[in-house]
């Protein structure tokens, strides 16, 4: 008991109380997150679309993400963390209630887009507070434990959502809407502003033009997003091809939610345990294990044919995407000076977007073209190789971050009272 005390108190204890309040708001969120979840089966359900009609309103809310999250990384550093983010919950909550009621394909497609905006607007304005408020020394913990919050909610969100679509499709989006008007509240209330001010930020704002170009001229971190992008690729074959190679394996979509849960599961039981695995370990290198690790879960996939060889694969991967997590995100804040923060975090949200875009449809072509088992196969050659490259791209990036640290471009905490044990465990 005194163990579990000690660990609790080194994985929790500490942190600022700005950002328990905002890991509150991710929990909350995600709990609340069921309209994407179901959208497809309710536009082809409920709705009655066609799944070429579904698949093009799925593709406007990623097109909307995209204009979103590069939208948002800008406003967070012009006009504030706190507005943009107020702007994007308040935004998507009434979108949400807009999409819920809305009957024509136009009107819903459109909706899908807004709806993609507003939403995606707000990670690259969070992660940027976060960033702000959490010490580089405890950021390991604190990216961990928001991870371990958003799996947490939307594992449940899951099974809520399937309860509350069998009462009502329309609940699942005034739930949803609801959640993100609880976390605009919190951050209304709780929640102070974080963004950098001085001559520094003041000449940002003035010169947007110049802060694209250092983005575009910052070889070191668009080789990171470039690495995080064919990442993205091959993990988020799960939601796409992953269940259609189970289909064609003549098993139940039904058994997919099954096999898929496994994921949320071993996160949720794990995911706190890992900064004490990986602390004072070279980035570079859990980030190539990792991929490695990523690899050779969907690479096995195509030895896959029961459930439980499935389910076997997915645990591998999920450890794989454990290890990437913390280390992606705390490498990410320490490449983006302070007062460019909500632009980079903006860049890799939309690598992120682009995957989600190109994952089904590259996935798609190559299994159509060269069969099941190469797609799955290919996944693991691109984990091997993104591995190398981040071995050889570590040294770079590490020197890149310790001259930021010492030229004095990256921002200084927050200062906020560390929060007592019992409001960590709220």
């Amino acid at each position: 008991m005194r163990t579990m005390r000690s660990w609790f108190r080194d994985t929790t204890g500490g942190l600022p109380t700005t950002f328990w309040y905002l890991w509150t708001g991710t929990l909350i969120n995600r709990l609340g997150s069921f309209v994407l979840v179901f959208l497809a089966i309710y536009l082809t359900q409920e709705r009655g679309f066609s799944a070429s009609q579904a698949g093009l309103v799925l593709g406007l809310w990623g097109v909307g993400g995209a204009v979103g999250s590069t939208a948002g990384g800008t406003l967070a550093d012009r006009w504030g963390r706190r507005p943009t983010l107020l702007t994007a919950h308040v935004g998507a909550a009434a979108m949400l209630l807009a999409l819920g009621l809305a009957r024509s394909l136009w009107a819903i497609a459109l909706g899908a887009l807004l709806l993609g905006m507003f939403a995606e607007a707000a990670r690259p304005a969070y992660s940027a507070m976060m960033i702000d408020v959490v010490p580089a020394k405890d950021r390991l913990r604190a990216f961990s434990l928001n991870y371990w919050a958003i799996n947490l909610g939307f594992a449940c969100a899951a099974v809520l959502a399937g309860l509350a679509a069998q009462a009502d499709y329309l609940l699942l989006f005034v739930v949803d809407a609801g959640t993100m008007l609880i976390t605009a509240l919190i951050l209304f209330t709780r929640v102070p502003e974080t963004r950098q001010t001085g001559p520094a930020a003041a000449a940002t704002m003035q010169a947007p033009r110049g802060a694209l170009r250092t983005i575009l001229t910052d070889r070191v971190y668009l080789g990171f997003v470039a690495l995080n992008l064919f990442a993205s690729l091959v993990f988020l074959q799960h939601i796409s091809m992953l269940p259609i190679a189970m289909a064609d394996d003549g098993l139940s979509p039904t058994t997919y939610g099954s096999v898929i849960a496994l994921n949320g599961v071993l996160i949720v039981a794990g995911q706190l345990f890992v900064p004490r695995l990986i602390r004072g370990r070279s980035r570079s290198h859990v980030l190539a294990l990792a991929a490695v690790v990523m690899g050779v879960g969907f690479g096995l996939t195509a030895f896959a044919g029961t459930p439980w060889l499935y389910g076997l694969t997915v645990l591998i991967w999920t450890v794989g995407e454990m290890l990437n997590s913390p280390s992606n995100s705390t490498l990410i804040a320490e490449l983006s000076p302070a007062e460019l923060r909500g632009r980079y975090q903006g860049v890799i949200s939309l690598s992120w977007q682009i995957a989600g875009a190109g994952a089904p449809i590259l996935g798609g072509l190559v299994r159509e073209h060269a069969g099941n088992d190469t797609l799955w196969f290919a996944c693991a050659v691109i984990g091997a190789l993104t591995a190398v490259a981040h071995l050889v791209s570590g040294p770079a990036r590490e020197r890149r971050a310790a001259e930021l640290r010492h030229s004095g471009e990256a921002l200084a905490p927050v200062r906020t009272r560390a929060p007592q044990p019992a409001e960590a465990v709220a």
